[in-house]
């Protein structure tokens, strides 16, 4: 199911399982995972994409041998919140993936997660080659921990 609140995301998500996070681009996917306990993002890999199936099955092997409970997609609003033809593309994907794979899925505002993964990338004083090579499944990481912060909060005012 894809749900467009966090609230009914987590109503669908197993016990103990991790979720994962996605940063789609237009020539990769940044993939992120959380730990069982939903607490911390950990990115992973970046998946450089071909064609749909290609991506879509490589992603599916990956959640699946990770036994992954949902998916949270990084939404790529523009500056003012309104959404434009990437995130069109992004619903896209993720209508298309669920013929592939059944999984709770979910959005998460992206805004600026790039620009911070950039930032904390500067920081650590990566080089830019290496940069380049990590910064999708960074900005994933920091798409699901945004995600994973939050459903963290309304566990505890629930």
């Amino acid at each position: 199911m894809i749900h467009e609140t966090l609230e009914d995301f987590a109503a669908e998500l197993p016990p103990m399982r991790a979720i994962a996070g996605l940063d789609l681009g237009d020539k990769t996917i940044g993939v992120a995972v959380s730990d069982r306990l939903l607490s911390v993002a950990t990115p992973i890999t970046t998946i450089r994409r071909k064609k749909f199936t290609l991506d879509a099955q490589a992603l599916a092997a990956l959640l699946k041998e990770r036994e992954i409970g949902g998916i949270i997609l990084g939404l790529p609003r523009n500056m003012d919140g309104s959404e434009g033809p990437r995130c069109q593309s992004t619903r896209a994907f993720a209508r298309n993936f669920r013929q592939v794979l059944e999984i709770p899925t979910a959005f998460w505002d992206e805004r600026l997660s790039t620009v911070a993964a950039e930032r904390a990338l500067l920081e650590a004083d990566t080089s830019r080659r290496k940069r380049a090579e990590v910064i999708d499944h960074v900005a994933a990481g920091y798409i699901l921990q945004g995600a994973l912060d939050r459903l963290r909060h309304m566990r505890g005012a629930s």
